[in-house]
């Protein structure tokens, strides 16, 4: 079936792949499968009034399902009790497949009685008692929680009756408070009252003086304000004569300074000194020339003394080493004498050996010497490689150090514009900061404004229907002049709270349905037709309306029309109506004056001044509140909307602002890190070749110092060689003296000493010349370096003195040419200076004439002044006595207001139901004293005092009552109930767990009897089973609690015949098959079902054990419909149908069918009932 169901038409042929898919083009799947059992019932076996019992079950892809019996909706425990009934259950005996045969031996004996329990139709009573025990468990942690809630229930019941009882006395004083309380607010809200109403006897008065003296006051103000205005046409020609004065006499001291200062550049240029004009003052340059040229000569000639005292220092140098050379000579050639009288003593072997030992060092010394100029030479050479590298290195430190400065540069410059783009990047986030502050700010106040212009009354709830015939609010269709708001609104009256609808004829059906829909009153005012020619005002125009085209008159002095600043959208003729006749004036005075001066002629109807205060021939309205104010509300939400877009509007700047300076920094930071980076890699290079610098200086000091202690050791060498080599020399005479025949010692040592003493005496002689030589040589060297220089110092000076020649002669020419532009500007400031001094006198003389005026003029506007300070003073006093009184009335209103709250507050009583009921013309009545029946109760009058008293009593017995719990009578009564409906709820929980278990006993009996029966016949079936399949065995099922048959298990006892075992794991294959077959065939004979499925069981039988198990089946057929799966013949022989799955030749498979026709040889032919067929699939 799968996804498509059980009605999808699937082809019989086998597909292959996605191909044949797509090539049959199935319908999409319908996302359910079903699957339908039906059990023939005509033996009643199923407690259901249906021949034939139908169950379905259908799947969906969801994962739910859903049952069904012939075609009625179902739940799956009804399928399992009607199916319990059939000896059908969860274990599914009646399906033995491959294997389970052993498994039905090897289960424990709990198991085995699981199969008969579901034969017998037990397993629908043990769900009964579980869900019975399941409930038993639910119902006794109920039972612990209802008995737990009423004993803290029953816990607090005690207590909370104590405070009941106190709350039911203090309910009782607490009402005579309460009367004592209210009786004492009357009284004092009747006196409060009438002190207020006997306050106002002196207002009158008072108003009349106070307008008087505002008469006054308006009068000198008209006085002074036409003197200010001709102090200020004045003005001009004063400031302006003085501004001339002033900008002559500014001219004249600047020309003054002018001709100050060309008067002294004059003398001062004038007394130039000579040396300014005739040279420096220094030596000549000639001079100096020739006395560099002498020094030159005398330079000239000492250095040719310098030479010669040189080379005779250097010949008594060579004198003097030739000298002591011929000195040592002796020395040695004494010595040899001496040595060769003593050697002659030593012998010739000894002196032969001396000389091989110092012929060999000799030569040790001169191979040394050859490796020591080796490293000598190559020292010089790695030194001068060195400082060739050394001083092409010093070229490119140079120029790494003219970069330097360069980047330095740079860097700086782009440190500087970093600063300047992080100060404009903070002056941008502050400028955004403020655009938001100033935003939100008028945002919030737009917004308290739309809270304050909502609207509760029924002109609010027609404006929130959103109806098409209504415009919206009047105040939205104004546009008034800043300043006016209060009056237009107060001209308008009512009016202005109303809503706009499109005519007359929406207004009455507004009227309609706010009337049916219980909004209670609205003003509404109709729109200007466009259609209407005679409608006075254009919708589009925003000029004001005019109640008809014919102009108005001139409005009262210091008034302007009404319908002058508003300026309508849209409701011109209705606020044309409303405000026809209406002027707007500045104060109330001015509004008296405008409708006393319209009385008998034609002029305004109504005067209103800016405060919202109306004036009328026949009244007046307003005073210290103002009535409705929302033409300013709307106007200041306006203006707050305005500022709010415009704040929003310089917040976006600020906001593109602070990106640019974002980006501004960005690239600065940017520029600023690569010029730093420039600068460290310059550093690096330069420090590198510092470092390289260092390394050469310190190699070629290193080959230096290599070279010279090269050059020492040879030397110490060579000196030592030659050493040597004289002493080899010594050593070969010496040897060879003593191989000659002997001489005469004495003479030889008289020769040697004569030889010795003459050359010492040169020597000394050579000393005593070189150091003559060497001190005059120094002598000379010093004057030498005496002369050196001082002929280029001369020239120096002569070059210098040459140039401030030049200079001076410049100087002289530019200071003529400054005298004579000096001479000129003397002489034209003074020329200038005469002629300002005639313009300055003529402007005096105007300035002191308009500032005669203006004095006037301030005089007589000072005395105006004085009047309108004492009229003002005067008009103070009478406005501070109107405001104390006004502050008077005021504390006594709020005094009134405040026992009024009280009143609300304390008592839950209105001030006129409190006068009513409590004051003090009305009776207290008696309380504690016993009336009959049908009288009246003793009342007295009032009397502070006494009620006073009272009070005091009445809060003295609440004290002493104590904390009083004013809900303890309602929460001591809703304790009580719930507590008795708790102790119900427990007994009914007892009861229920009461029938619970009642219930539970009942399946237990039913089920130890049920299981009774069916043991009893399953032990006897399995016993006549047993004896066919084995005939000459011995097979019995055993108890193994027979005193409990609710958990008893079941054993089975098997010996076939011929052995002795019982044990099932010591039986053969076939053995341990036909018993289980016996076990098995015993239950479905004792507790017969529909149906019974066996697949292969008899796979292990030989012919004989399979012809017996046949006759079994036979038997089965009697009462069941048989399904074998087999391969075995002999099965197949005795089915009444048989199934097979075959493949053909082209690899498709096929299902074949066969019903067999034969003679019926056991009593139950083809036309039989269905419960006595085989069907052995092949």
């Amino acid at each position: 079936m799968g996804d498509g169901g059980a009605g999808r038409e699937v082809p019989a042929r086998r597909v292959d792949g996605r191909r044949h898919l797509r090539r049959h083009h199935l319908p999409p799947p319908l996302g359910r499968a079903e699957v339908t059992l039906t059990i023939d019932n005509t033996d009643g076996a199923l407690p259901i009034d249906y021949a034939e019992v139908t169950i379905s079950r259908t799947m969906f892809s969801s994962g739910g399902s859903e049952y069904a019996i012939n075609g009625t909706p179902c739940r799956l425990l009804d399928v399992q009790d009607l199916l319990s009934d059939s000896g059908l259950g969860r274990q599914m005996h009646v399906i033995v497949g491959q294997g389970q045969l052993d498994a039905v031996l090897r289960a424990t004996p709990e198991e085995r009685r699981g199969f008969v329990e579901e034969a017998a139709g037990i397993l629908k009573h043990r769900k009964r008692k579980e869900k019975a025990l399941r409930k038993l468990e639910s119902t006794a942690a109920n039972l612990a929680r209802l008995t737990d809630l009423v004993s803290e229930i029953r816990r607090q019941l005690g207590p909370l009756a104590r405070q009941a009882d106190v709350a039911r006395r203090a309910a009782v004083v607490q009402a005579d408070l309460r009367d004592s309380r209210a009786r004492l607010l009357a009284d004092e809200l009747a006196q409060a009252h009438a002190a207020h109403a006997a306050d106002a006897a002196d207002v009158e008065a008072l108003a009349a003086a106070r307008d008087e003296v505002e008469r006054m006051l308006e009068a000198a103000r008209a006085e002074s304000v036409a003197l200010e205005r001709a102090a200020a046409a004045s003005a001009p020609a004063l400031a302006e004569a003085t501004e001339v004065w002033y900008r002559l006499s500014g001219l004249r001291e600047r020309l003054r300074g002018t001709a100050t200062l060309a008067d002294e550049r004059c003398r001062l240029l004038g007394d130039a000194g000579g040396a300014a004009r005739t040279g420096s003052g220094g030596p000549d340059p000639d001079d100096l020339d020739a006395q560099a040229a002498r020094a030159r000569e005398a330079e000239a000639a000492i250095t040719v003394e310098v030479e010669a005292a040189t080379a005779a220092l250097a010949a008594a140098v060579d004198g003097r080493t030739d000298a002591e050379r011929d000195a040592a000579a002796a020395e040695r050639e004494l010595a040899g004498v001496h040595r060769g009288v003593a050697d002659r003593r030593e012998g010739l072997a000894r002196l032969a050996g001396q000389v091989g030992a110092v012929r060999s060092r000799t030569e040790a010394q001169a191979a040394e010497l050859e490796r020591l100029r080796g490293v000598a030479q190559d020292a010089e050479r790695r030194a001068v490689d060195s400082e060739a590298e050394f001083a092409q290195l010093e070229l490119q430190a140079a120029g790494v150090e003219e970069g330097e400065e360069g980047l330095d540069a740079a860097h700086e410059e782009a440190a500087a514009a970093l600063a300047r783009a992080e100060a404009a990047l903070t002056e941008a986030q502050e400028e955004a900061r403020a655009a938001r502050a100033e935003r939100e700010r008028w945002g919030a106040r737009r917004e308290a404004l739309e809270l304050s212009l909502e609207r509760t009354d029924g002109t609010g709830a027609l404006l929130a229907a959103d109806r098409t015939d209504v415009r919206g609010p009047l105040a939205d269709a104004l546009g008034v002049e800043a300043g006016w708001e209060r009056a237009i609104a107060a001209a308008l009256g009512d009016a202005v709270d109303g809503a706009v609808v499109t005519s007359v004829e929406a207004a009455v059906d507004v009227l309609r349905w706010t009337r049916e829909a219980g909004h209670g009153f609205v003003r509404l005012v109709a729109a200007d037709d466009p259609d209407d020619p005679d409608d006075p005002v254009d919708p589009d125009d925003d000029a004001p309306a005019s109640p008809s085209p014919s102009p108005r008159p001139d409005p009262p002095a210091g008034g302007v029309w009404a319908l002058d600043v508003v300026a309508p959208a849209g409701v011109g003729r209705a606020v044309a109506s409303l405000l026809a006749g209406v002027v707007l004036v500045e104060d109330l005075v001015a509004a008296r004056e405008a409708v006393a001066t319209a009385r008998g002629v034609v002029g305004p109807t109504a005067a209103v001044t800016r405060d919202g205060d109306v004036v009328t021939p026949t009244g007046a309205s307003g005073g210290g509140g103002s009535s409705s104010n929302v033409i300013a509300l709307t106007a200041a939400r306006e203006e707050a909307a305005g500022m709010a877009e415009a704040a929003r509007g310089r917040g976006d700047r600020a906001e593109f602002a602070l990106a640019a300076a974002r980006e501004e920094l960005e690239r600065t930071r940017a520029a600023a890190d690569a010029t730093l980076a420039d600068l460290h890699a310059s550093d690096a290079r330069f420090t590198a070749v510092a470092e390289r610098l260092g390394r050469l200086g310190a190699a070629i000091r290193g080959a230096r110092a290599e070279a010279e202690r090269a050059a020492q050791a040879i030397g110490v060498a060579e000196a030592s060689r030659a050493e040597r080599e004289g002493e080899l020399a010594e050593l070969a005479a010496r040897l060879e003296a003593a191989q000659a025949a002997p001489a005469d010692v004495a003479v030889d040592l008289d020769r040697a000493n004569a030889h010795r003493d003459a050359a010492a005496e040169v020597a000394r002689a050579a000393r005593a010349a070189e150091t003559d030589a060497r001190l005059a040589a120094r002598t000379v060297e010093e004057r030498a370096r005496a002369l050196a220089g001082r002929a280029a110092s001369l020239e120096r000076a002569a070059r210098t003195e040459r140039a401030a020649r030049v200079r001076a002669a410049e100087l002289e020419r530019r200071r003529a040419a400054r005298a004579e532009v000096a001479r000129d500007v003397r002489r034209v400031a003074g020329e200038a200076l005469t002629l300002l001094e005639h313009s300055l006198a003529r402007a005096s003389d105007e300035r002191d004439l308009a500032q005669e005026v203006r004095a006037q003029q301030d005089t007589d506007l000072a005395a105006v002044k004085v009047r309108l300070e004492a009229h003002a003073r005067r008009s103070a006093e009478l406005s501070d006595a109107a405001h104390r009184d006004e502050l008077a009335r005021a504390e006594q209103r709020l005094r009134i207001e405040a026992l009024e709250a009280r009143a609300v507050a304390d008592l839950g009583l209105e001030a006129e139901v409190l006068l009513a009921e409590f004051g003090p013309d009305v009776p207290v009545p008696v309380l504690g004293v016993e009336v009959a029946d049908g009288e009246e109760a003793p009342v007295v009058a009032f009397d502070r005092a006494e009620q006073t008293k009272r009070l005091r009593a009445a809060e003295r017995a609440l004290a002493l009552l104590g904390k009083v719990n004013p809900l303890a009578l309602e929460e001591h009564a809703a304790l009580e109930e719930r507590h008795s409906f708790l102790v119900q709820q427990v007994a009914d929980v007892r009861r229920s767990r009461a029938d619970l278990l009642e219930i539970v006993r009942e399946i237990d009996v039913r089920v130890e009897q049920v299981f009774r029966e069916a043991w009893e016949d399953v032990r006897r079936e399995f016993d006549g089973v047993f004896a066919r399949l084995f005939p000459g065995g011995e097979g019995r099922l055993l108890l193994t609690d027979p005193d409990d048959m609710l958990t008893t298990g079941i054993e089975v006892e098997a010996r076939p015949p011929g052995k002795k075992v019982k044990r099932l794991s010591l039986l053969s294959g076939g053995e341990r098959s036909l018993t289980a077959v016996a076990l098995l065939v015993a239950i479905f004979k004792a507790r017969p079902s529909p149906f019974y499925v066996m697949d292969e069981v008899e796979a292990a039988l030989d012919d004989v054990n399979l012809g017996r198990l046949l006759e079994i089946f036979r038997e089965l057929r009697a009462s069941s419909q048989l399904i074998v799966i087999t391969h075995q013949k002999r099965t197949m022989e005795i089915a009444d149908a048989l199934y097979g799955v075959t493949m053909q030749g082209d690899g498709v498979s096929a299902v074949i069918s066969q019903r067999i026709e034969r003679e019926d040889e056991d009593g139950v032919g083809d036309d039989a009932a269905g419960a006595g067929r085989v069907v052995a699939p092949l």
